[in-house]
């Protein structure tokens, strides 16, 4: 897991860090009324963070490694305390230099090199410790987060996997039914080429079985093999019409979305019909929702029975997209003009590998 941050993003937090501690330290002493050289002092102070900036990559990498190990005992501890105050020596080493190079206080007697060098070390050595934990806190919070997005998305996607392979034996056992019913009547011809198509959908579903997510052009091509399925069954009986956009093919949208609920269509309406009936999708884009709507032509459902007793295939279907896109996400079923129009909307991305 990449979870460090660029070294750009690191260099502009140390910058306005800098920059501000320079203009703060210039600003205050001059408001006082001390004298100093100003432009050195600002370069001091600005130049001050220079080792700890630069050391900062490699204090988050630790923190981060440690979050990713499964023992922490004491000698990694005195590792990282080691490392800590190397950190304050070279620090100090730097700021003793700059200090000896550009006399900002502008002293006249300015004091050895090594006792500026002990001064800024014994004086720094908190501020260090402070700093040191602070960017190794960072860096374990880094990948602790991480960890546990990747946990939460492997768990959802579990959870997708689980609920897609309960759709799955469930259209298989529908249009096995359909085969059987094709049989009794006599219908060996379609009861052949119905098993053809449905050899051809299974295959595309272990396919797909690792993508919770393919291009609407996907998903209605396998919408039309079933409704060839279908059409094996119900002949003339049953008409049914896609209206969508051609630059909404490639959106994304979960697998084995639109065929339960169309499946939901035949077995609550049309199949108890004896003059068959209609069943119409659209599909539109609403701002950044993408708007999916089934409609069959009856008959409506009675008033006493709820959307969430519709059977194995919507309550997959609302789980996943739960799954998937949290509150973000619609899913209705009502009466509409004589019949049943169930409405979906999901948010509007491209496809999804």
């Amino acid at each position: 897991m990449n979870t460090l941050p660029t070294r750009a993003w690191i260099a502009a937090v140390w910058f306005c860090l800098a920059l501000f501690d320079a203009t703060q330290n210039v600003f205050l002493m001059r408001t006082a009324g001390m004298h100093h050289a100003w432009t050195a002092l600002f370069f001091f102070r600005f130049f001050y963070w220079l080792v700890l900036a630069l050391v900062t990559p490699a204090v988050l990498q630790q923190g981060i490694r440690f979050a990713s190990s499964h023992r922490a005992g004491w000698r990694k501890w005195i590792i990282h305390l080691a490392a800590c105050l190397m950190i304050g020596v070279i620090s100090a080493v730097w700021t003793a230099t700059l200090e000896s190079a550009l006399n900002p206080w502008m002293v006249s007697d300015t004091p050895p090199w090594l006792v500026l060098w002990y001064q800024h070390f014994v004086g720094g050595v908190l501020a260090d410790v402070v700093i040191y934990a602070t960017v190794f806190a960072i860096g374990y919070g880094l990948h602790a987060r991480e960890r546990l997005l990747l946990e939460q998305a492997e768990r959802i996607k579990a959870q997708l996997d689980g609920l897609r392979r309960q759709i799955e034996p469930h259209f298989l056992f529908n249009t096995l039914n359909t085969v059987t019913g094709l049989v009794r009547e006599q219908r060996n011809d379609a009861a052949v080429d119905t098993l053809a198509g449905l050899s051809e959908l299974l295959r595309r579903m272990l396919d797909d079985s690792d993508r919770n997510l393919i291009s609407l052009g996907e998903e209605l091509a396998f919408l039309d093999k079933y409704f060839a399925i279908q059409k094996m069954r119900f002949g003339e009986r049953l008409q049914y019409s896609v209206q969508v956009p051609p630059s909404l093919m490639s959106a994304s949208i979960p697998g084995l979305l639109l065929q339960p609920l169309v499946e939901n269509g035949f077995k609550h309406g049309l199949a108890h019909r004896a003059q068959g009936g209609a069943i119409r999708l659209s599909v539109s884009a609403a701002g950044e929702m993408l708007d999916i709507v089934i409609y069959n032509d009856g008959p409506t459902m009675p008033s006493d029975v709820a959307p969430a007793r519709a059977g194995i295939g919507w309550n997959n279907v609302r789980e996943r997209l739960r799954g998937l896109y949290g509150e973000r996400h619609t899913l209705e079923m009502r009466n509409r003009d004589g019949g049943v129009e169930v409405r979906i909307a999901i948010p509007f991305s491209g496809v999804t590998a």
